[in-house]
């Protein structure tokens, strides 16, 4: 777990530092930040649902997707997509309030749908356990999501809301139901700061500025992932 936390806090850095412009009024974005990637680039890692129990993956995730809550600096459980949440008193349902007028890289809405799809498409680290664990996810409403338990967990947040697993970061279920799983693949689309351009796979990936995104728009407008595996590991 050292390790992997290790290699959060350097993507939290590579990506912040990617998308933060200086105080007050933002320019455009402009330049490109090439960064050489100490592996290959599967397709895998830009997908949430694939997600295994290493670190390497999260680096994309952080600059495609976003998740209901994430660490970031000064907090391990930052809220993201979700601006709240509580706990039953008897410890079985977490209730959920997103974030509203957030829109996919497509123009797609982030609803309470989107979240009930990407939990139940999560098969990476995990997955077993948490769909065992949880006996339902139920949309209250647009903007509201509640996941009840078979039986009271208080590691329910520990697997689902840090880097333990990929299955808070959420994919757009329309946009996934109409291109399919390998229309995903080839152009994956997610709520993160910086949107899918084209992939070389395995060899290089190139993302482009999303100007729409609700934390801060990026001041840097292409992020290029050139993979270099023979580079040495920090």
């Amino acid at each position: 777990m050292g390790r992997l936390w290790r290699r959060i806090l350097l993507v939290s850095i590579v990506v912040v530092a990617a998308w933060c412009g200086a105080v007050g009024a933002q320019a455009q974005p402009d330049g490109q930040l090439t960064v050489a990637f100490d592996a290959s680039i599967a397709p895998t890692f830009l997908d949430p649902a694939e997600t295994p129990g290493i670190g390497t993956p999260f680096v994309f995730l952080y600059a495609m997707h976003d998740a209901m809550m994430k660490p970031l600096p000064g907090n391990d459980m930052a809220p993201c997509l979700a601006e709240s949440w509580k706990e039953s008193p008897d410890g079985l349902a977490y209730e959920f309030k997103l974030r509203q007028g957030l829109k996919f890289h497509n123009g797609d809405p982030f609803t309470a749908d989107d979240v009930k799809f990407s939990f139940h498409r999560y098969k990476g680290a995990a997955a077993k356990l948490l769909h065992d664990r949880v006996k339902s996810v139920d949309v209250l409403d647009p903007l509201r999501v509640r996941f009840v338990l078979d039986k009271p967990w208080p590691d329910f947040l520990l697997f689902y809301a840090t880097p333990a697993t990929g299955a808070a970061w959420i994919v757009p279920k329309k946009y996934i139901e109409k291109v399919g799983e390998e229309g995903f693949r080839r152009q994956p689309v997610g709520l993160g700061p910086y949107r899918f351009v084209r992939q070389s796979p395995g060899v290089e990936l190139v993302l482009e500025a999303n100007e729409q995104y609700w934390r801060k728009k990026p001041s840097i407008k292409t992020v290029v992932f050139k993979a270099c595996p023979t580079a040495r590991r920090v």
